[in-house]
């Protein structure tokens, strides 16, 4: 039995901070004491002066050092899990960009190698894929070419028999014909829905809100805005009970705008996500993301060919501090935004998400700064 004792940590426990020890055996929690007793043999981790949270969960993300997911071989994604992990990513999805069926199927095929695989990074949950099923007006870096104009049910069948059910997300456009009717067989086959890259008007936005759709991809990006006569997708997404994806990397969302999102929805509804690309980690130059020419300059993510904003070069561990910068918000509360709220929106909140006997020991140091000290995932300390 591999066992770990974290010591004298400042722990993230129901809502607030407590000095405590966490016991781990194989990769579970299974004590949390004042009391210090380290179990006999135990790997002991000196957290003193530190923070210990739980791991960061990142929804959507497209890649990272040098590695595009939707050209990523099964070791490549290895890449990009140990770098999220470095930074404090602790689980994550693998976010397909709409591509070929042949091309996406290889991804997916990519993904089930992966899980053959000994991790040494970041847990590798599942799959979101990001359309085909979305509006050319609204397309963002989408290949419009590619974009489906009504959902084809019997495709995404075929991909989730071939991810054997690890398609946990996907992104869709309400006024595509047939989407908002078509949510329901979605949900039925596992899927989280997200609507984005849209200009639904309000009424198709809600439609698609009732008949399942449980969160909003890139609140505010790609998506049209609110007008006080013509609400649209913005409103209903504001008005309703979804979750709000957030990248809180100050270029996407304007710090106001992260506030004012947080103050509408409230902080258990908002879910911060990197949507980060191959160029994350790496200096400023020409990527690619998906079949598109990307050229980031002073970090700064945009199509090589009409200049949109394309992803982010985000990481977890940025955006948490981001997010406490432009809030003023305390850590306990910040730290909801890519943890348990994340967590709950897909569903695993019954092992990730929190830090609580019973669950997996995804755990991040944190120093005095709020800066990632170290990453353990399932119990495994992950060396940088």
């Amino acid at each position: 039995m591999n066992s770990l004792y974290i010591k004298n940590g400042n722990v993230f426990l129901n809502g607030g901070f407590e000095k405590t020890n966490i016991t781990v055996s194989d990769g579970i929690i299974t004590g949390i004491s004042s009391e210090d007793q380290a179990p006999e043999g135990a790997a002991v981790y000196d957290a003193t002066g530190k923070t210990v949270v739980p791991g960061f969960i990142d929804l959507h993300t497209h890649g990272a050092v040098n590695v595009d997911v939707n050209a990523a071989t099964a070791e490549d994604l290895e890449k990009i899990s140990h770098f999220f992990a470095t930074q404090g990513t602790t689980s994550w999805l693998c976010s397909v960009l709409t591509d070929t069926r042949e091309q996406t199927l290889w991804c997916i095929g990519q993904f089930r190698e992966h899980q053959k695989m000994e991790s040494n990074g970041a847990d590798l949950m599942g799959i979101h894929l990001e359309g085909p099923f979305l509006a050319a007006e609204y397309k963002g870096a989408m290949p419009e070419h590619l974009l489906m104009n009504r959902p084809d049910m019997e495709l995404l069948r075929e991909y989730q028999e071939a991810a054997d059910g690890a398609i946990r997300y996907i992104t869709v456009s309400p006024e595509v014909e047939g989407v908002t009717e078509s949510i329901g067989n979605m949900k039925e086959l596992g899927m989280t829905v997200g609507i984005g890259h849209s200009g639904a008007d309000y009424d198709t936005a809600m439609k698609a809100i009732e008949n399942g759709a449980a969160t909003a991809t890139h609140t505010f990006n790609a998506m049209k805005l609110m007008h006080q006569h013509f609400p649209a997708i913005m409103g209903a997404v504001l008005e309703s009970d979804i979750y709000c994806e957030a990248i809180c990397d100050g270029r996407h969302l304007h710090p106001a705008v992260v506030r004012l999102l947080l103050k509408v929805k409230g902080i258990d509804k908002v879910v911060a996500v990197t949507d980060s690309i191959m160029a994350t980690g790496l200096p400023d130059g020409k990527y690619k993301l998906g079949v598109n020419d990307i050229v980031v300059v002073d970090g700064d993510a945009k199509l090589a060919v009409g200049g949109s904003r394309a992803g982010s070069t985000l990481t977890t561990g940025t955006a948490l501090k981001n997010i406490l910068k432009f809030t003023g918000l305390p850590l306990e509360k910040a730290l909801l935004l890519l943890t348990e709220n994340p967590a709950k929106l897909i569903g695993v909140f019954d092992r990730k998400g929190s830090i609580e006997a019973g669950k997996y020991a995804d755990l991040v140091i944190l120093n005095e700064e709020n800066d990632v000290e170290d990453t353990f995932v399932k119990g495994k300390q992950i060396q940088k």
